[in-house]
């Protein structure tokens, strides 16, 4: 009998060599290369089914089913796709099993089957959790079962439209000889669950923890093989949690949906804007409000800015809920555009909520927040900023301003500071007083006498 083959994979990125070897060539990782057998393939496989025509086939939007949570169906796309394969991830105890379970209490209310695979919690823990969420019903199946080869049997036994695996680093299969959570158990359980959600038209949500390292479930490569992955953000100790898709083959990756930790589940908030600027305190420098615009829906946050003289020989600039980049950025274009001495001074910048702004039209915010801070002069509570700052000190228009300024008006804003060349026409916002400015150094004589430069 002849020696098996094997092959090497990294724990990290995935990367496949013949022998072993000290460190990884693909991520330069030392020690991280595990050993897997290569399983030898006797027979040709013969094509199961012919191909089709691209004109002949065709696809339904309303073939789509409501998740019973809005946010989640907005991240999705607009619900979920049957026989799709959606990973959503975050840190471990942030609320995605809860989350997965108040879905399929949703589904299961409105006529479908959920088969609950928990490789985690005994079904009483989840039946305490379900009672705890109010959840008690007959079409929900539990089963704890981490081998991952019985699964098909399960799916002809129930019949169910929708599968939760919790998680996939605790399932298996016994085709790959190497322990639940290993690169080479992620990758072929995955691609697995893929086949049989496309072969049954069963919509799979695979549960998967992000590690200290801030990767999904191991090596990244989970996220090449599903349809959508979802990040559950927030940190445990913040009531409110946010979904972001990162990517997603049924709609577009720029959602957001926001969710409140409460007792009793979890709780959409469909006015996301009034939450974040809830308790802002207006009487203080260095705050301002931003509306940027997630996906196909306006959002209004609080920016804060502090600045502080560097006891430091390199002053310090740090940042939450904006790129690092983007504050350097900002910092270097008011001390060279607008004369702010901001290079003997500490920078701080935080985006309330827990909210990472991607969107760049919250330049100009964070621009009047710094300078509010250096000038302890506070801005205008009823004021709103808009806009892309670029290296020239000049602001630069933003898509969908008139949803922005509408936005902004419903809360009661009366100002908002837009690039001159934004709006297209008359708005129709008679409620709301639009100052079109040019460059970021006008924006500091809009805000009114600031105390310095005199």
């Amino acid at each position: 009998m002849g020696k098996n083959k094997v092959k090497y994979v990294c724990n990290e990125c995935g990367h496949v060599a013949a022998k072993w070897l000290g460190r990884c060539p693909g991520c330069g990782a030392w020690n991280t290369l595990s050993e897997e057998i290569i399983t030898s393939v006797t027979q040709r496989s013969k094509p199961n089914q012919r191909a089709t025509p691209l004109s002949s086939i065709t696809g339904e939007e309303s073939s789509r089913f409501s998740s019973g949570l809005q946010e989640l169906d907005r991240v999705l796309g607009g619900g979920i796709v049957p026989g799709s394969l959606v990973l959503i991830g975050g840190d471990p105890g942030i609320g995605k099993s809860t989350l997965l379970l108040q879905a399929a209490g949703h589904i299961a209310a409105r006529g479908g089957r959920v088969l609950y695979l928990s490789g985690e919690e005994s079904g009483y823990q989840i039946r305490m959790r379900a009672l705890r969420l109010g959840i008690d019903s007959e079409s929900i199946y539990l089963l704890n079962e981490q081998n991952l080869d019985l699964l098909p049997e399960y799916l002809e036994e129930t019949k169910p439209t929708v599968v939760i695996v919790d998680s996939i680093q605790t399932v298996f299969t016994g085709e790959v000889p190497s322990i639940p959570g290993s690169v080479g158990q992620l990758r072929e359980c995955a691609a697995r669950i893929l086949n049989l959600a496309k072969t049954s038209g069963v919509a799979f949500f695979l549960v998967g923890h992000v590690t200290k390292e801030g990767l999904l479930a191991g090596p990244k490569i989970l996220e090449h093989l599903v349809d959508t992955v979802v990040y559950f953000e927030g940190g445990k100790e913040q009531v409110f949690r946010i979904l972001r898709a990162v990517k997603n083959r049924f709609g577009s990756t720029d959602e957001v949906g926001l969710l409140e930790m409460s007792g009793g589940g979890i709780i959409e908030v469909p006015d996301a804007s009034r939450v974040f600027l809830d308790g802002r305190d207006n009487s203080v420098s260095g705050s301002t409000v931003v509306a940027a615009f997630e996906g196909t829906r306006p959002l209004l946050v609080e920016v804060q800015a502090l600045v502080a003289p560097s006891g430091h020989s390199y002053p310090r600039r740090m940042v939450s809920g904006f790129d690092q980049n983007r504050l350097a950025l900002i910092v270097a274009v008011l001390e060279k555009r607008c004369g702010l001495a901001l290079s003997s001074c500490d920078v701080y910048v935080k985006v309330t909520g827990g909210v990472f702004l991607r969107d760049p039209s919250a330049d100009l915010g964070m621009a009047a927040a710094i300078a509010s801070s250096f000038a302890e002069v506070p801005v205008p509570k009823d004021m709103v900023f808009i806009g892309e700052v670029g290296l020239s000190g000049q602001i630069r228009t933003v898509p969908a301003l008139e949803s922005r300024l509408r936005e902004a008006a419903k809360l009661g804003f009366t100002t908002a500071v837009v690039p001159s060349n934004g709006l297209r026409g008359n708005s129709g916002l008679d409620s709301i007083k639009v100052v079109c400015i040019h460059s970021v150094k006008e924006v500091l004589e809009v805000m009114g006498e600031w105390g310095y430069g005199r």
